[in-house]
């Protein structure tokens, strides 16, 4: 399979070759479901907490004696039936990762790039090497590829002016080649990858 290679300018370059097992990778909603599904478990902080009955602030003084008042015995006002009690079986910090295999994250993210790939937003450039870290050069840039709403930015973790410019618009976003997850390529409508990225992508994947 053959990739066309652009520059900034959106003026073709070349083609370059493709392993067809990695960008020809068949559509498969369930994985990239299950990964989209890990990616935003692991983000989650999971710190929710309530007080159980020996956590809050109570006296262990029993109210009344235990028997002759009418009442119901009561032991302490931590319980949980009284306002201001302790909380039964409430949320406690915790962990809301699931494992996937290694094997399934691969083939997960070859399936949504070659979807991208399909859809036509998968665009190579040949360079993603800025001249400044002004934001408003890097949007004048993809102005000429005309793509719209979110876009992410592939290329690596030592492009300083890239990843400059890119933080600054809640639109865009770059990441490092081997940073690049499911979510990231199904959550934006472009993919603008630079050529060093494609080649270490093919190289991941591959395995």
């Amino acid at each position: 399979m053959k990739i066309v290679v652009r520059s900034l300018a959106n003026k073709k370059i070349r083609k370059v070759d493709v392993p067809d097992e990695v960008f020809g990778y068949p559509y498969k909603e369930h994985l990239i479901h299950t990964a989209v599904r890990a990616n935003r478990a692991a983000d989650r902080s999971g710190t929710a907490k309530t007080k159980e009955r020996g956590e809050v602030k109570a006296s262990n003084r029993k109210p009344w004696r235990q028997k002759g008042t009418g009442r119901a015995r009561a032991g302490r006002s931590s319980s949980p039936i009284w306002r201001g009690g302790g909380t039964v079986f409430g949320p406690r910090p915790r962990s809301y990762e699931f494992r996937m295999s290694t094997r399934e994250k691969r083939n997960a993210l070859k399936s949504a790039l070659s979807e991208k790939l399909r859809t036509e937003g998968f665009i190579v450039l040949d360079s993603l090497d800025l001249e400044t870290h002004r934001t408003a050069d890097l949007v004048n840039h993809l102005k000429a590829f005309g793509v719209e709403g979110k876009v992410l930015l592939v290329d690596d973790y030592y492009n300083t002016n890239l990843g400059l410019a890119a933080r600054n618009n809640p639109l865009l976003k770059a990441v490092d080649a081997l940073h690049l997850t499911v979510y990231d390529v199904v959550d934006r409508g472009t993919v603008l990858v630079s050529q060093k990225a494609l080649d270490r992508l093919v190289e991941v994947l591959s395995r």
